[in-house]
């Protein structure tokens, strides 16, 4: 990806350290709203976005090639971001990972998550990845939704530990990124 792509009210782009602490609001409020009911209410209470804008600003400013991080921003305010790396070795038969995208609220369903994972997909491609990988919370229905409207694969569902708490976690996978960045490119908006 080499330049901003503008929305309706939106731009994507390559995240900078800037970012940091936007990303890290969206993230803490979209797991506050998001996880409710799966992930106990102390844990999520207990967030901070300042951790989160400190993890958020040693990845954005390593600089590594395995890694790609693209924001939706809004009059100069981030309304929502994706993230990929590299995967070395494969996991699931994919190289490469979603690790997380997130929206505002009200941002939601609206067609930028689509074209913020069009972003990630299409930057690792580029890079020479095929594949992408991505995990979900089982109980997260929406997010699982929006995956297999883009033609994504439930590969496994299994246990897994964030925190200490313990959880189920399901992995999706695309085998084609091409097709995925093509299918996000011309998706409206998933409902």
């Amino acid at each position: 990806m080499t330049g901003p792509i503008a929305l309706p009210s939106a731009v994507i782009r390559p995240a900078t350290p800037a970012d940091a602490a936007g990303i890290a609001q969206v993230r803490v409020d979209a797991w506050r709203a998001t996880y409710r009911g799966m992930i106990p209410d102390a844990y999520l209470a207990a967030m901070k976005v300042e951790d989160s804008a400190a993890m958020w600003l040693r990845v954005l400013s390593a600089n590594a090639d395995a890694v790609c991080v693209f924001v939706a921003e809004d009059a100069g305010i981030v309304r929502g971001f994706a993230s990929g790396n590299r995967l070395a070795p494969p996991k699931q038969g994919r190289d490469a990972e979603l690790s997380a995208i997130y929206l505002a609220r009200d941002w939601q369903r609206s067609g930028v998550g689509t074209r913020l994972l069009g972003a990630v997909a299409g930057t690792l491609h580029q890079r020479g990845a095929t594949g992408l990988l991505t995990w979900v919370i089982a109980g997260n229905r929406p997010a699982r939704t929006f995956y297999e409207k883009l033609g994504a694969t439930l590969l496994v569902e299994q246990p897994f530990q964030w925190d200490g708490l313990d959880l189920v976690e399901a992995g999706y996978g695309w085998s084609d990124l091409a097709a995925l960045t093509a299918a996000c490119a011309c998706a409206p908006a998933l409902h």
